[in-house]
């Protein structure tokens, strides 16, 4: 009886085990290489499959989108070291995947073997090309180089979508040469500023100062011809003398007058 129970309880187990061992599901974001007896046999797709329990194993590679942090120290092209912080975003190729299993089991040793060095070593190459200052000033540039330079030394199983050097971080020294450098080029800035300021100001003095000599000169030139032309008026016109005094006159006749003299503005002619 006890014999019997005990086939039974083995069957029942076996079969749960077949049941349960028989298929199994692929998300969307992975793909499964299919091992039989620890040789590749296949790959699967996303979905439902089945396979053969205990005998088949499914290895589950991810294909997401993934994101990887590498700091290096290296230097300059003008010799000033430097750490750098780089993040580089990537994913396997789909087709890719027996390849990966067989040579890296999974994708961590794939980055681990492959992928980070290479961007150790891409980085350092283009970032010796810069001298620490163009680094900074440049730096949409040498981004760029070395995102060219990690996909061209990067593997062929992954895809890399983009590269951002995320920090430089020069020596202490450095920074403050480089902080004392730009304080000096505002104040050359400022002083600059001042100088076109004070030019601008002398300019407008210059030119203020020969306005009101020209109307100096003008109005002298003036008043000299007024000049001329009453002498020249007074040589052909005699009597524009006294018609001149008479227009000025204001009508009251003087209470001194000096002997033998004749009352002002009235000529009395003897006969």
């Amino acid at each position: 009886m006890s014999k019997s129970i005990f086939i039974s309880g083995a069957a029942f187990f076996v079969a749960i085990i077949i049941m349960f061992g028989s298929w199994y599901t692929i998300d969307q974001t992975e793909r499964g290489v299919i091992t039989r007896n620890g040789a590749i046999s296949g790959t699967a797709e996303p979905g439902l499959h089945f396979k053969i329990p205990i005998i088949d194993s499914v290895n589950k590679i991810s294909m997401q989108t993934s994101k990887i942090h590498a700091v290096m120290e290296s230097y300059s092209r003008d010799q000033q070291p430097a750490s750098i912080t780089v993040s580089v975003t990537y994913h396997v190729n789909s087709d890719s995947v027996e390849e990966v299993y067989s040579e890296f089991q999974n994708v961590d040793n794939l980055i681990d073997r492959t992928l980070s060095p290479r961007i150790n070593q891409a980085t350092k190459t283009v970032f010796g090309k810069f001298s620490a200052s163009e680094s900074i000033q440049e730096r949409g540039k040498l981004n760029k180089e070395v995102l060219d330079a990690i996909i061209s030394e990067s593997t062929e199983l992954v895809t890399i979508e983009s590269v951002q050097i995320e920090n430089i971080d020069f020596s202490d020294t450095y920074e403050k040469s480089v902080e004392a450098r730009m304080l000096a080029e505002v104040g050359v800035q400022k002083a600059k500023q001042e100088w076109e300021q004070e030019k601008i100001k002398a300019d407008i003095t210059v030119t203020q100062a020969e306005a009101s000599a020209k109307a100096v000169k003008l109005a002298g030139d003036a008043e000299a011809y007024a000049i001329q032309k009453k002498g020249e008026a007074l040589r052909t016109s005699p009597e524009l003398v006294p018609l001149t005094a008479a227009q000025r006159w204001n009508g009251v006749l003087p209470t001194t007058m000096i002997p033998d003299t004749g009352v002002p503005m009235i000529n009395l002619d003897k006969k």
